[in-house]
């Protein structure tokens, strides 16, 4: 199951307290204060993983509590830190505070850990009191609370070319003929409901990879069809590939819904660069005029015939390079 948004509540571990303690030893009859500190309470981690795609496994477990630190003990001893909680993420993963729009973490890198909940300070032993005016203290530090909070986890998806376009228009069959991904395909509209990833190799060692987005329809910017999780998807690819189908009778009405959607959603998203394909061209029987009112230059191709998708793949090469 692919999950791109959940909610967890998290609570770092408490400090332990420090010791009082004095030294007893045979031929010491008064020995000075020698209690340790308190160890430190546990952290809580994110770590990102590039075999991850989905927050499934967080969304099921709804609190994590790292473990409190130990107390201190004599002989100077300090407590043992609390176990630190590190919890895997996929790349591309948002953390903010519940109802803040403030962004904690992004976390775009792989193998990037993240400390979200310190762990609370150990409370200091009777030894950091000893004085020349007090050579036996009494006093000792209680351990400090952990950090804790509840957290949005959002995940975007990380890709070079976003697809783009009404339910049915082509995306899953283009992922699958570009790239090793297999997405469901049939012939009706929302088949793909949930974002897909592959990766398109050209030349020996050079490659992109390419998400296939679920259909949006006209509103998806206000939420409408799951509009705004389909959506948010689209904010981190390098390159929005508008697929408009053939068949279409009013191609640049399309094209301009979907785009006014995108931007609608993120006004951001304007200055990405934009590459149109005309779909499934094997089908088409005659050309319709409002395909030369779009403003942007077109790739005509057929995913099932392989017609223009070298052209394709060259065009997206020349914008990553």
């Amino acid at each position: 199951m692919f999950v791109d948004f959940t909610e967890v509540a998290l609570e770092a571990g408490k400090g332990g307290k420090g010791s009082v303690h004095f030294r007893r030893e045979k031929f010491i009859p008064k020995g000075g204060p020698d209690g340790g500190d308190g160890g430190r309470g546990g952290h809580i981690i994110f770590l990102t993983d590039s075999n991850l795609h989905t927050l499934q496994d967080i969304r099921y477990r709804k609190k994590y509590k790292a473990e409190d630190g130990s107390n201190g003990g004599g002989s100077r001893k300090t407590g043992k830190c609390g176990q630190d909680i590190t919890i895997k993420v996929p790349v591309g993963t948002l953390i903010r505070e519940k109802k803040s729009t403030d962004i904690i973490a992004d976390l775009t890198e792989d193998n990037f850990s993240f400390i979200i909940c310190k762990g609370g300070r150990g409370g200091y032993g009777n030894i950091r009191y000893k004085t020349s005016t007090n050579q036996a203290p009494r006093l000792s530090q209680p351990g400090e609370k952990g950090e804790a909070g509840v957290y949005e986890i959002e995940l975007k998806i990380l890709a070079d070319v976003g697809l783009v376009g009404l339910p049915n228009a082509g995306k899953s069959t283009l992922l699958s003929k570009l790239s090793s991904a297999r997405p469901k395909i049939a012939n009706y509209p929302f088949t793909t409901l949930e974002p897909k990833l592959g990766i398109v190799k050209y030349g020996e060692y050079s490659s992109f990879v390419m998400a296939d987005i679920p259909g949006l329809i006209e509103g998806a910017s206000k939420g409408r069809g799951l509009g705004h999780q389909f959506l948010r998807h689209v904010e981190r690819n390098k390159i929005l590939l508008f697929l408009i189908d053939s068949q279409d009778p009013y191609p640049n009405d399309t094209f301009q819904t979907l785009r006014n959607e995108i931007y609608n959603y993120n006004s951001d998203l304007k200055i990405k660069p934009i590459i149109v394909c005309k779909t499934k061209v094997d089908l088409e029987f005659e050309e319709q005029n409002q395909w030369n009112q779009i403003d942007n230059e077109i790739i005509k191709i057929s995913s099932l015939r392989g017609n223009g998708l070298n052209k394709l793949v060259k065009k997206i090469i020349s914008i990553i390079q």
